[in-house]
């Protein structure tokens, strides 16, 4: 049994379908794992074992009736915890919002469970999703599974690490600057940033709303595309028969290689060139609107943060991680008419991008252009910290930024990613890209 539990979701889900996996006992062998682990405190925020018990016996009995309601009916996943969960606490990694129950699960969440996913519990997380780091000295700050000394990513910083140490098949997480990808490249993992609107932000406790998106970090690219399926209750993409022969990529040189460090670029570089090798038509491309549009960040993104959460914020600052509270603050520099100036630049950029981009499948880049930064130093070096969070997230925050759907992969190199970004509303398509990206670089 406990070779499951570094098992892909979907081989997990075949194996219930097949009868050769019990969902109770494989329901039972995650929730004993993760209470013998001795990081489980730093990855889950809360073990929901009664819920999860319950879902697993309801599975099983489907799979035995020949009822199964998808794939994945059966398969234990975590939850970052800001998705609502009925009866149990979501906290979103802050103290400002200690004891908050709410009444009911979020859009999201009930779309998983009726399609039989159990919820194993609620991860740890960036405080209020406001970093890309994730650490979090208010609650916990998760491990990172390639050093022990350094952050995992953020903000979905548990749910990275539930799968990344074997204590969920998968994590449901969400992204406004790269809060799915940032750490599931530095726990090699596989991660989807959806396009904004496309899954349910209801019951999501926000950061950004015209930002924030909902995707999971799981093993494979089977995997995330069915848990998007399942979480907008659509059919997944047809991964079948996928190649890379006569595909167009194009490597984006404009702000996203700029600063890379020697490892991640080192993995980018050896990733498309295998790319190349498996067939992939590859060019390079400057959209210098992109940088027009990286200059506009501060003011999106704090004016909707600082926007949301003001008047909880200042009604307690002490409460917060003192860094997290800065950038929130951030927010009062801007003014309504330059939230509304930034906005129509940013409108302008995409349309200068979607034309540059439209004959490529994927536009490529590193994940990261760092590796996960030094737990220690993080806490005594505000600059660094500083330093090291923004340049966590500026190749992310370019898909945020111009409205895409992205998917990081393991580039070959430890807490190295590849990312490939698609055009809004097209994750099919850049899911079947990413499922023959895959294995040109397995």
């Amino acid at each position: 049994m406990q070779e499951w539990l570094g098992m892909t979701a979907t081989a997990l889900g075949r194996g219930i379908g097949t009868g050769e996996i019990d969902a109770v006992a494989l329901t039972t062998t995650y929730l004993d794992a993760i209470d013998r682990h001795p990081l489980r405190d730093r990855i889950y925020a809360r073990v929901t074992a009664d819920r999860a018990l319950a879902e697993a016996r309801a599975a099983a009995d489907r799979a035995r009736l020949g009822q199964r309601r998808s794939l994945l009916d059966g398969v234990p996943i975590s939850w970052k915890d800001l998705f609502d969960t009925a009866g149990i606490a979501t906290e979103a990694g802050s103290k400002l919002l200690t004891g908050r129950v709410p009444s009911r699960d979020a859009r999201v969440l009930e779309n998983a469970t009726s399609a039989g996913l159990v919820c194993l519990g609620k991860t740890h997380m960036s405080e209020l999703a406001f970093s890309g780091l994730g650490h979090n000295p208010s609650t916990a700050t998760p491990p990172c599974v390639n050093d022990a000394d350094a952050v995992p990513g953020g903000s979905s910083s548990g749910a990275a690490a539930s799968v990344a140490f074997d204590l969920a098949a998968a994590g449901i997480g969400s992204d406004t600057g790269g809060s799915v990808r940032i750490p599931s490249a530095w726990n090699d993992l596989v991660g989807l940033k959806t396009t904004a609107g496309r899954l349910s932000l209801e019951g999501v406790v926000p950061l950004a709303l015209k930002f924030d998106t909902v995707g999971p970090l799981c093993r494979s690219v089977g995997d995330a595309a069915h848990l998007l399926a399942l979480l907008e209750g659509r059919r997944p993409a047809d991964l079948t028969g996928v190649t890379l022969e006569g595909k167009r990529f194009a490597i984006l040189e404009t702000v996203a290689l700029e600063d890379v460090r020697e490892e991640p670029l080192a993995a980018f570089q050896e990733a498309t060139e295998r790319l190349g090798n498996a067939g992939a038509q590859i060019s390079r491309l400057h959209i210098p609107e992109i940088n027009d549009a990286m200059a506009l960040t501060t003011c999106l993104y704090t004016s909707e943060a600082y926007g949301l959460w003001r008047d909880v914020i200042e009604a307690n600052p002490e409460a917060m991680y003192a860094e997290i509270l800065e950038r929130f603050r951030l927010g009062k520099n801007h003014s309504g008419p330059d939230y509304v100036a930034a906005w129509a630049a940013l409108e302008t950029a995409r349309v200068a991008y979607d034309r540059a981009t439209a004959g490529f499948d994927a536009v490529i880049l590193p994940t990261a252009p760092i590796l996960p930064p030094n737990l220690g130093r993080l806490n005594t070096d505000h600059d660094y910290y500083v330093t090291e969070n923004l340049l966590s997230l500026r190749n992310t925050r370019i898909g945020n930024l111009m409205g895409l759907c992205a998917l990081s992969l393991p580039a070959g190199v430890a807490s190295c990613g590849l990312m490939l970004m698609g055009a809004p509303g097209h994750e099919e398509a850049l899911l079947r890209t990413g499922a023959a990206v895959e294995a040109a670089l397995a």
